[in-house]
């Protein structure tokens, strides 16, 4: 009895270890018996991945470069008014120590305050949320009048949510909601068209937006721009105006010559930033290499998306090859097993 316990405990300790090695010549030979389906799941995945690279639009992206306006190094005045005028609680600017007009304009640049009121100011909410195509400007020879006639660039918007003939957005017939993107979607919408890069070497700042309409493209990223330093100079107008007339009240109340003569360089010192503000259009950003409409496409980048499809239907036919045979190997041991241990009971009778 004891030796019939025994051998079944080698026997199946062997089973074990045998189950534990890696078999290279096993793998190979399992792989190969499920070549099938392999590649029937690469081809799918191939074609799967072709059908959704070709059903992309192409996109195009318009870059301009820019270099701060202004320099942030201040001057001698506002050194040695900078003190007095934070304990007033009025930013003279210059002062040194608080956040640049360029990094301050980076940030309003991507805020939802600034693109909500970008989207609604140019009315950009049909072009960026219902336009699905854009047909580019092509020429195609006329025969009959010996001349080329020029076809011209236009959108191809999404008829089951906005009406091109009546300029309105749709209602879903079942919900009776209306299909009209909030300013939340197109928040999120226009930031994943834009793109701002900024050199820390140089300063330089690259504003790019990419779309399907190569001439959108150049034209939101110019206006951009001009937002942007519309935005930040009349917040500064708006600013000195309000420390002036702080300042000149708290002149009012003061009584020491000193103190008045303080004052008084105080208020000159806005006078100076509001005049300077007034005359720049280029406030904060200074355009060194302008927008313009691209001729070659960024993508989307079809080749990779079909090489990556097929490679991933590969690599899923051969882990569903694997994992189907390590399913089956224990149940095939098992009943290995079981063999074994009737034919030992056979015997022993």
């Amino acid at each position: 009895m004891n030796q019939h316990y025994s051998n079944d405990m080698i026997a199946m300790q062997h089973n074990q270890m045998a189950d534990d090695e890696i078999d290279l010549k096993e793998l190979f030979l399992v792989i190969w018996k499920g070549k099938w389906i392999i590649m029937l799941l690469t081809i799918l995945f191939a074609g799967g991945g072709v059908f959704y690279a070709k059903s992309q639009p192409n996109t195009y992206t318009s870059s301009v470069l820019l270099a701060p306006a202004q320099d942030e190094g201040g001057s001698g005045l506002g050194g040695q008014l900078g003190g007095l005028a934070a304990l007033a609680g009025v930013n003279i600017g210059g002062g040194g120590g608080g956040t640049d007009v360029k990094t301050q304009a980076l940030a309003v640049l991507q805020s939802r305050l600034f693109i909500d009121a970008f989207i609604k100011k140019n009315d950009l909410l049909v072009p960026l949320m219902a336009s699905e195509k854009w047909f580019p400007e092509f020429k195609a020879w006329d025969q009959e009048k010996q001349k080329w006639n020029e076809a011209p660039a236009k959108h191809i918007l999404n008829e089951e949510i906005y009406d091109e003939g009546s300029k309105q957005w749709l209602t879903d017939e079942e919900t009776k909601q209306p299909l009209k993107p909030t300013m939340w979607e197109a928040n999120k919408a226009f930031k994943a068209l834009v793109s701002v890069s900024e050199d820390k070497e140089n300063g330089m700042v690259t504003l790019s937006i990419t779309h399907h309409s190569p001439i959108i493209a150049k034209q939101w990223a110019e206006l951009l721009v001009l937002e942007i330093n519309a935005w930040m100079k009349n917040d500064k107008l708006i600013e000195t105006d309000k420390n002036i007339g702080y300042l000149r009240k708290q002149l009012e109340q003061v009584a020491i010559a000193e103190v008045r003569t303080l004052f008084y360089q105080m208020i000159e010192e806005q006078f100076k930033n509001k005049m300077l503000a007034e005359v720049q259009a280029e406030y904060v950003f200074k355009t060194i290499d302008p927008a313009i409409v691209p001729e070659e496409k960024a993508g989307p980048k079809r080749a990779i998306i079909c090489v990556l499809a097929t490679l991933l239907g590969g690599m899923l036919g051969g882990l569903l090859v694997l994992v189907r045979h390590f399913i089956k190997k224990p149940d095939e041991a098992l009943k290995t097993n079981e063999e074994l241990v009737k034919s030992d009971s056979e015997k022993q009778q």
